[in-house]
């Protein structure tokens, strides 16, 4: 059995896509979303046309005995509590992937689940809710995990979901590579646009830009090696986002193979008046550079602006307006 702790967008789309092909899976989360997926089933869509029904998910709101494989989709925020919850249910060896946002929820994990085989993952693609039991996967993206052996036996069953495991060696440097697109999390909310909207705006892309560079010397001070991002080595992706809009679209052709309805992670849980993981995403490479020795105020003031949103605050920022408020952040 596959458990899909925490369901929320994220994890009822890959646990979903699972059952559908097949695998035995419950999903655990929230009264809202149980309540949701018990009227409505799942619906499952990504930007190619694909669309996938599970007519009777199997929905508890409480942790469960007897998983083989568990895929933890939690907020990073509360990934010491969900790791609390599980302990009790799980047996010596079971498999925990961390298929979360940010750097350190695998370490979390690895402490509080000493008797698991916690596993760090990532999710490439971008997922939303698009409606009452729908869940639209809007951008191309792979499932990401660190290679182990215990993998094995699940392969077969993301394969037939048509989400296959890419195993690496290196999960730590595709995690790093991950934050620097998730930088733009910040960005896109703060827009109040459509991801593919936004990414075609040269000013927008420079606010992002300038989010990257402190990453990219954080990295640098912190000895971590980003692996490439879309295609690139990660040294040229502010090159790539820095060039005019007619270069741009022309260049990253790959990068705006998007649903031109897909918008970030901080957008829906603006929408939804939840907390954002801004903390763990623009506030993890400040986090980062002040542990060694360098300064990141434009990803500070990135979070700064995203908690004042969760407050009211505002969320239609024009790419000229936000490159000025970040550049005398600078």
């Amino acid at each position: 059995m596959i458990c899909v702790y925490g369901a929320g967008s994220v994890g009822c789309y890959v646990g979903g896509r699972l059952a559908a092909g097949g695998a035995e899976v419950v999903f655990v989360g929230r009264e809202r979303i149980a309540a949701e997926v018990a009227a409505h089933g799942l619906t499952l869509t990504d930007l190619h046309g694909a669309e996938l029904r599970v007519g009777s998910p199997r929905y508890a709101t409480a942790p469960v005995a007897g998983a083989d494989l568990v895929l933890l989709t939690v907020k990073s925020a509360a990934t010491a509590e969900a790791a609390e919850a599980l302990a009790p249910h799980l047996e010596p060896g079971t498999v925990v992937v961390s298929f979360q946002n940010g750097l350190r929820n695998a370490a979390v994990l690895r402490e509080r689940l000493p008797q698991a085989r916690v596993l760090a993952g990532t999710v490439g693609c971008n997922v939303v809710h698009a409606g009452p039991g729908r869940f639209h996967q809007g951008t191309a993206g792979d499932l990401g995990v660190e290679d182990h052996v215990a993998l094995d036996a699940f392969a077969p069953d993301f394969a037939r979901a048509g989400l296959p495991l890419v195993r690496e060696r290196d999960l730590a440097g595709v995690q790093a590579a991950k934050l620097l697109l998730n930088l733009n999390n910040a960005v896109n909310a703060l827009s109040g646009l459509p991801l593919k909207t936004e990414l075609s705006q040269r000013d927008y892309r420079r606010c992002l830009v300038l989010a990257q560079r402190e990453a990219l010397a954080a990295y640098r001070a912190a000895g971590v090696r980003p692996a490439k991002s879309a295609g690139l080595d990660p040294r040229l992706l502010p090159v790539l986002l820095g060039l005019p809009d007619a270069l741009f679209t022309r260049a990253a052709a790959k990068m705006l193979a998007m649903d031109p309805r897909a918008r970030s992670s901080t957008w829906e849980d603006l929408e939804a008046g939840r907390p954002t993981e801004v903390d763990y995403l623009n506030g993890e490479i400040a986090a980062l550079a002040a542990e060694h020795g360098t300064a990141a105020p434009v990803n500070r003031r990135l979070t700064d602006l995203v908690h004042a949103a969760e407050r009211g605050g505002r969320r239609d920022w024009t790419g000229a307006a936000l490159l000025a408020e970040l550049r005398r952040a600078a």
